[in-house]
C-alpha cells in the first residue's frame, strides 16, 4: 500500500511563529537576542519530526525554515565596510548594516504579546467557546446544566508536548521488519472505544503505555506499525477535543504524561460523539 495514503494533517501549532516562540521558551533563550545557529538546528528538528511522523507540514513552516537558513547564512557573512557618503547624496540603494535577527525579533514580541492578551480572554469562560466542533456538547447539554469547565477544563493540553512525547516513544521502538501482508487496519474510532474500555476499567494510564505495543516482540511490518501508532496518537487528541479525557504532566518537564477520564458516563458520551462519524474510520 502506498505510505502516503496515511498521511495526516493536524494543527499542531498556530503557525511557524507560534512554533518559535515555543523553541525560545522551552530552551530558555532571551527573543531580544536569539542564537539563531541553535534555534534554526531546533526548528529543524522539529519540522524532521513532523514529516517522520506523517504529519503534513503546511507551507508557511517552510518558509520560515529557509528565512532562519537566510538570517543564519548572512550571521556568517562579514559585516560590510559602511560606505562613505557625499553631502547631498541619496542613501537610496545602500544597505544599512543592521542585525539580520532584527525582523524576525520584532514579528517574534509582536506575537507573543497578542498570544498573551489572547491566553487571557480564552482563560474567561465563554460556554462553549462560542464553537461546537462535531461531537461536542450539544446546547441541551449546557441547558440541563452540565458544567463543561468541570468535565475537561478550557485550556488544553499543549499539543506540542504530546507531539514530542509521541516522538520519543517512536524513537525508542525496536521495529522488527517482516514480509508484507494485507490486513484489517485499526481505525480512529476503534482505538477510542478501546482506550475508552482502558479508561473505565483503569481510570487513569500513562501516555507511554497506550504504545505498549511496540515493545510486545510481535512480528509486525514497519508501515503497521506506524499505521497502529500515529491511529492511536489521532485517537488520543480526538477524545481530549471531545472532553472525554484529561491530560496532565504533575512532574513537568520530560517526566511522563497522564492520561485520566474526565466526568462520568464515559462510554455514553463516546458513542454519542463517534456514533455515524466518518471521519473515525
Amino acid at each position: 500500500m502506498d505510505q502516503a495514503g496515511y498521511q495526516v494533517a493536524l494543527d499542531v501549532f498556530e503557525g511557524p511563529l507560534d512554533l518559535l516562540l515555543h523553541l525560545v521558551k522551552k530552551h530558555e533563550l532571551s527573543i531580544l537576542d536569539i542564537p539563531i545557529a541553535f534555534v534554526t538546528e531546533k526548528y529543524l528538528e522539529y519540522l524532521d519530526a513532523m514529516v517522520g511522523m506523517d504529519i503534513d507540514v503546511a507551507g508557511e513552516y517552510l518558509l520560515m525554515a529557509a528565512t532562519l537558513c537566510h538570517i543564519k547564512s548572512r550571521e556568517l557573512l562579514p559585516n560590510p565596510e559602511p560606505l562613505e557618503v557625499e553631502e547631498g547624496e541619496g542613501a537610496e540603494g545602500i544597505e544599512e548594516n543592521i542585525d539580520p535577527r532584527a525582523d524576525l525579533i520584532r514579528r517574534l514580541l509582536e506575537y507573543q504579546k497578542y498570544k498573551e492578551a489572547a491566553d487571557q480572554l480564552g482563560g474567561r469562560p465563554v460556554v462553549g467557546r462560542n464553537v461546537w466542533s462535531r461531537g461536542a456538547p450539544t446546547e441541551d447539554a449546557v441547558s440541563d446544566g452540565v458544567d463543561l469547565d468541570a468535565i475537561a477544563p478550557l485550556a488544553p493540553f499543549p499539543v506540542h508536548k504530546l507531539i514530542e512525547a509521541f516522538d520519543r516513544v517512536m524513537q525508542q521502538a525496536k521495529v522488527k521488519v517482516a514480509h508484507n501482508v494485507l490486513i484489517d487496519r485499526l481505525s480512529v474510532g476503534q482505538k477510542i472505544a478501546e482506550l475508552t474500555d482502558r479508561l473505565e476499567a483503569e481510570g487513569r494510564f500513562t501516555f507511554s503505555s497506550m504504545f505498549s505495543f511496540l515493545r510486545d516482540g510481535i512480528v509486525r511490518t514497519a508501515l503497521e506499525i506506524k499505521h497502529e501508532a500515529v491511529v492511536t496518537f489521532l485517537a488520543l487528541l480526538e477524545m481530549a477535543k471531545l472532553r472525554l479525557i484529561a491530560i496532565s504532566q504533575p512532574g513537568g518537564g520530560d517526566e511522563e504524561i497522564l492520561i485520566e477520564r474526565a466526568g462520568e458516563d464515559l462510554r455514553a458520551r463516546m458513542e454519542r460523539s463517534v456514533a455515524g462519524g466518518d471521519d473515525y474510520r
